[in-house]
C-alpha cells in the first residue's frame, strides 16, 4: 500500500529509480494476487531492487524464490504465463525495459532453482536433495537455444513453420488456449500450439506476423539431434517427447483448409536422415550427406526453404573448418552458397554463429573450388546492404584480393563481383586499398585476353572516390589507361574510365594536364554527344573541369604550375 501511494511528482527522483520501485510493486501485487498473503518485509524489497539491478547472488535468489513461492515448475510456468498475459493486455503498448527486467529476473530464479533440482517437478526446492557439483555445472551450462524461454526446460519436440520460426509444446499451448492471439517474445514453441494456431484460421507466423507460405510444420531434426547429443555428452537424460500428434482432421480436407498436419513425408524423412548424417562421427557419412544437400539446395527454392527451416545451416557451418576433409568442406560451403540463393536465407546465414568467419577461412585456406564457392557465397550475401559491413569486418577483403590475383578465371570472376559489392560500402574501400587491390586491378587491365577489364574498371571507379584510393590510383599511372578506354573501350568501360578521371582530376589538376596531353578532349566531346546517359554525365563533368581550368589560366596569366596550385 505504501509503495502504491508514493507521490513521484513531488519527489526529486530519477526516472530509473521510479521504474525500479514500480517493478517491485508490480511483482508484489502479482504475488499477493495469487493468494500469497504473507507480510512482505523490507528485505524482500531490497532483494528485488538488487536483482533488478543485475545482481546474481545465490543467497538473494534463494530468499526471493522462497518468499515469492517460485520453487516448482508449476509456480515458475504460471508466473511466466501471467507476465506474458500482462503484456498481451497492455493495449499494444511497448512494454519496454520493465517487462524485459521482470522476465530476466524470472529466468535467473529459474536457473538458480534448476541448479538444485534437475528434474524440476512439483516438489519444492527445499525438500529436494542437493546435486553433485558435476550435475550443478551441467544444469548451469544448458545452451540457451535448447531451452523453452517460457518453461526454461530442454525442448522435447521442436518444430518449424514455413517462416522459419521454431516452436515447442505445452507452455505455448496454454498461452493460445487462453485466447491470446499474439506470440510472446521467443523463438521456441511446440507442435500442438502451432497446430491450434493454424486451425483457428490464422495465416501468419505468430512471432513474425509474416504470412505463411504453407501450413505444414517441419520437425526441427537438427535441433532435436543437437539436444540429444548434448544430453548424452553431459550425462543428462534427454527430455521425453510427447506422443506423436494425430493428423488434424483438416489436413485431409479441401485445399481451402486452414492447416495441414500430416505425418512426415518421404522428403522430410530424407532430410532428417541427411541432417543426422551431418552430425555423424564418420567422415564418409558427413561427406555424402553434405554432397546430397548441395545438390538438393541447387535444384529449387522449395528445397532451399525446407533445408534451412530444418536446421541445415548451422550444421553446414560446423563443417566449414573441416580442413582434414577438403571434399566435405567444398560440399558444405557450396551448400551454403546454394541455400543463399533464396533471399530470406541470406539473413539466416549471416546471423548463424561462425558462418561468415568460417566462409572467410575457407576463402583463405580451402581448395581452389572451395575458395571460388566461398567468394561466390560472399557475393550472394553482400547483395543485402547491411551484410557488406559484417563481411568486411570479418576480414574477407584480403583473401578476396588474393583470389582475384592468383585464382582461376572463375575464381577471379567470383572474387571481382564480391569485391565490387563490398566496396560499395564506404568503410570497406580503405580496407580494399590497404589490401593491395589497386595494383591487382591495374594488372588485370593489361591481361591479353582482357576478360576482367569490366570488373577491374568498375571497382577502380568506386575506389577512386575514396581519399586513400585517389592517392594509390593516381600513383599507379592510371590516367593513360583511362584515356585509352575512353577512346576505344566498350560503352560501360568508357563510363567507368571517365568516372575514374572525374575523381582524379577533381582532386589534383595535374591529372587534367596529363589527360589533355594524351588527347582526351576530342574523345570526351564525342562521348558527351553520343555516349550512354551515365557516360554523357561523366564527360560533361570532365569538360566542365577542363573549361574552368583553362579559363583560370587565361585570366591569371600564370604558368601551368601556378595554375595547378590554384585549382
Amino acid at each position: 500500500q505504501a509503495l502504491s501511494e508514493i507521490p513521484y511528482q513531488s519527489l526529486e527522483i530519477s526516472d530509473e529509480l521510479q521504474e525500479q520501485v514500480e517493478l517491485v510493486l508490480v511483482q508484489l501485487r502479482r504475488s499477493i494476487g495469487k493468494g500469497r498473503g504473507e507480510k512482505y518485509d523490507d528485505e524482500l524489497y531490497k532483494d528485488l531492487l538488487s536483482l533488478y539491478d543485475g545482481a546474481t547472488d545465490s543467497e538473494i535468489l534463494r530468499r526471493v524464490a522462497e518468499k515469492l513461492q517460485l520453487m516448482t515448475v508449476t509456480d515458475l510456468t504460471e508466473e511466466s504465463l501471467a507476465l506474458l498475459d500482462m503484456l498481451s493486455t497492455s493495449g499494444g503498448d511497448d512494454p519496454g525495459e520493465s517487462f524485459e527486467k521482470m522476465m530476466m529476473l524470472l529466468k535467473n530464479i529459474k536457473d538458480f532453482v534448476q541448479t538444485y533440482n534437475p528434474n524440476l517437478d512439483d516438489v519444492p526446492l527445499r525438500s529436494k536433495p542437493s546435486l553433485s557439483k558435476a550435475q550443478d555445472e551441467d544444469q548451469k551450462n544448458v545452451p540457451e537455444d535448447f531451452r523453452c524461454p517460457i518453461s526454461l526446460k530442454l525442448m522435447s519436440d521442436p518444430v518449424i513453420v514455413s517462416s522459419g520460426q521454431t516452436y515447442d509444446r505445452e507452455c505455448i499451448k496454454k498461452w493460445l488456449e487462453e485466447g491470446n492471439t499474439t506470440c510472446p517474445k521467443t523463438q521456441t514453441y511446440d507442435r500442438e500450439c502451432i497446430k491450434k494456431w493454424l486451425e483457428e484460421g490464422n495465416t501468419a507466423c505468430p512471432k513474425t506476423q509474416v504470412t505463411l507460405t504453407s501450413y505444414t510444420v517441419t520437425p526441427n531434426y537438427a535441433l532435436r539431434s543437437l539436444i540429444a547429443q548434448w544430453c548424452e555428452s553431459n550425462g543428462i537424460e534427454p527430455p521425453k517427447r510427447p506422443n506423436n500428434p494425430q493428423p488434424s482432421s483438416k489436413a485431409s480436407s479441401s485445399s481451402s483448409s486452414s492447416s495441414s498436419f500430416s505425418p512426415p513425408s518421404d522428403e522430410q524423412l530424407k532430410i532428417e536422415a541427411l541432417l543426422c548424417k551431418l552430425t555423424s562421427q564418420r567422415p564418409e557419412e558427413q561427406r555424402s550427406a553434405a554432397g546430397e544437400i548441395r545438390l538438393l539446395a541447387k535444384q529449387n527454392n522449395h528445397n532451399r526453404v525446407v533445408l534451412a527451416a530444418s536446421g541445415a545451416i548451422p550444421l553446414l557451418v560446423s563443417l566449414l573448418m573441416n580442413f582434414d576433409d577438403p571434399r566435405t568442406q567444398e560440399h558444405a560451403v557450396t551448400s551454403i552458397l546454394n541455400l543463399s540463393i533464396f533471399q530470406e536465407n541470406k539473413g539466416r546465414i549471416i546471423s548463424t554463429f561462425g558462418a561468415v568467419p568460417g566462409i572467410v577461412q575457407v576463402l583463405k585456406k580451402g581448395s581452389m573450388e572451395a575458395r571460388e564457392n566461398a567468394a561466390a557465397t560472399l557475393f550472394s550475401l553482400s547483395v543485402i546492404d547491411e551484410n557488406k559491413m559484417t563481411i568486411g569486418a570479418a576480414g574477407a577483403i584480403p583473401p578476396l584480393v588474393n583470389l582475384l590475383s592468383e585464382g582461376s578465371q572463375r575464381g577471379k570472376k567470383d572474387a571481382g563481383t564480391a569485391l565490387f559489392n563490398l566496396c560499395i560500402f564506404q568503410g570497406n574501400k580503405g580496407k580494399a586499398v590497404r589490401a593491395g587491390l589497386v595494383p591487382v586491378l591495374m594488372r588485370l587491365l593489361t591481361e591479353p585476353e582482357g576478360r576482367m577489364v569490366d570488373e577491374a574498371l568498375a571497382i577502380l571507379a568506386i575506389l577512386s572516390s575514396h581519399p586513400e584510393g585517389k592517392v594509390v590510383v593516381g600513383a599507379a599511372d592510371a590516367v593513360a589507361f583511362m584515356v585509352d578506354f575512353i577512346r576505344s573501350g566498350s560503352p560501360r568501360n568508357k563510363e567507368n574510365a571517365a568516372a575514374v578521371l572525374v575523381q582524379l582530376c577533381s582532386w589534383d589538376p595535374q591529372y587534367l594536364i596529363e589527360a589533355e596531353k594524351l588527347g582526351v578532349m576530342g574523345c570526351l566531346i564525342e562521348m558527351a554527344e553520343n555516349g550512354t546517359d551515365r557516360g554523357k554525365r561523366k564527360a560533361a563533368q570532365l569538360l566542365n573541369r577542363f573549361s574552368r581550368f583553362n579559363e583560370q589560366q587565361k585570366q591569371s596569366g600564370l604558368g601551368v604550375e601556378d595554375q595547378v596550385s590554384l585549382i
